[in-house]
């Protein structure tokens, strides 16, 4: 016990210091909670119907300051982006990507190109709670280490630059674009091809691992990328002189967010991404402990990330509690960690 206890502490160091350590360098769009209320105009008819990956169509950004109470203008370039999301039959409004111009002295200060999450279908209310829900996925991961993607939630309003009719009104998630998290955190992208679990810091990924149990993903591959695609799928690789790591994003098939597009994987054998699977790996599990550990020590701030969410419905924050709550009274099962963890870890 008293090895498990000295270990866990220096778990909690090494994620507390780089917390503090990555404050000063946060750029100031991520360095605070509360949403923010946007406007962005552009054509946006044109853009969702060519849904172009590389050209940016011109619009603008207003944004308001609550402390000043003034609105701020910014020149933006847009284009959609996206995989399974880009599919005007999944999303007829696709996820986007803001390239930001100039934003010296601005909230955007320090930003470039952004990833915003979108509401996928307008004037839908259930698409909107799952922008709220994915958003909290990334909450939850920074609770557990600041070795993860930072989210700004925002509420937008688009407006049509044709007609200045609004298209929608509605709540969307910025993600921390790689070169911020490099600074924030001290590392940088490692552009290798595939990397093995040995390179791997360890007890980094054993909490990956179970943090994707927490939420239920199985989309991911923290080892290779698909098949013909770089490393890795659905993971950062970044590295320092010292370490390696996977930092994990796009959570979209998430049993905890259960978008209705989400389906899990045949070859896993489960009925619904809200069944949980266990896909760490086997040489890891000499870390379960302290992982555990950390995720009671967490486990307040991980349930305030739900409570105090501005937008979620009643019905969708009892759902994602219920979920939470699951996951708390398997990890307490000495024969449920057993059997839903250390038997399904992957040896390879």
């Amino acid at each position: 016990m008293e090895k498990i206890l000295v270990a866990f502490a220096m778990f909690l160091a090494i994620a507390g210091s780089a917390l503090a350590d990555g404050d000063a360098r946060t750029a100031p769009l991520f360095a605070g909670n509360e949403p923010i209320e946007i406007t962005i105009t552009a054509p946006f008819k044109a853009i969702m119907r060519e849904r172009s990956l590389e050209e940016y169509t011109q619009g603008t950004l207003v944004y308001h300051d609550a402390e000043s109470g003034e609105d701020t203008s910014l020149d933006i370039g847009i284009r959609t982006r996206g995989r399974f999301r880009h599919d005007r039959k999944v999303c007829p409004f696709a996820p986007l990507r803001l390239n930001f111009r100039k934003t010296k002295g601005t909230l955007f200060a320090d930003s470039d190109k952004l990833k915003l999450v979108t509401h996928c279908r307008n004037r839908s209310t259930k698409y909107e709670q799952l922008v709220l829900k994915e958003h909290l996925a990334y909450r939850i991961l920074n609770e557990l280490t600041d070795w993860s993607f930072r989210t700004r939630l925002a509420n937008v309003r688009y407006i049509e630059s044709t007609t200045g009719k609004e298209v929608a009104d509605t709540f969307a998630v910025f993600i921390e674009h790689r070169e911020q998290l490099e600074k924030r955190i001290g590392m940088k992208r490692d552009e290798s091809a595939s990397t093995t679990v040995a390179r791997l810091e360890g007890q980094h990924l054993n909490m990956i691992s179970v943090y994707q149990f927490l939420i239920g993903n199985t989309d991911f591959s923290p080892l290779k990328g698909p098949k013909g695609e770089p490393c890795c799928h659905n993971f950062l690789l970044m590295h320092d002189a010292d370490t390696q790591i996977a930092v994990p994003y796009d959570f979209d098939m998430a049993g905890i967010v259960d978008a209705p597009h989400a389906s899990p994987n045949e070859r896993f054998k489960i009925s619904s991404v809200r069944q949980r699977l266990y896909r760490g790996r086997c040489v890891n599990n000499v870390y379960l402990d302290e992982t555990f550990a950390l995720f009671r020590e967490r486990r307040a701030a991980i349930y305030a990330t739900v409570t105090t969410l501005e937008g979620l419905r009643p019905d969708s924050r009892k759902k994602t509690v219920r979920y939470l709550d699951d996951f708390y009274k398997l990890i307490d099962s000495p024969k449920q960690v057993q059997r839903r963890i250390i038997n399904n870890c992957l040896k390879t």
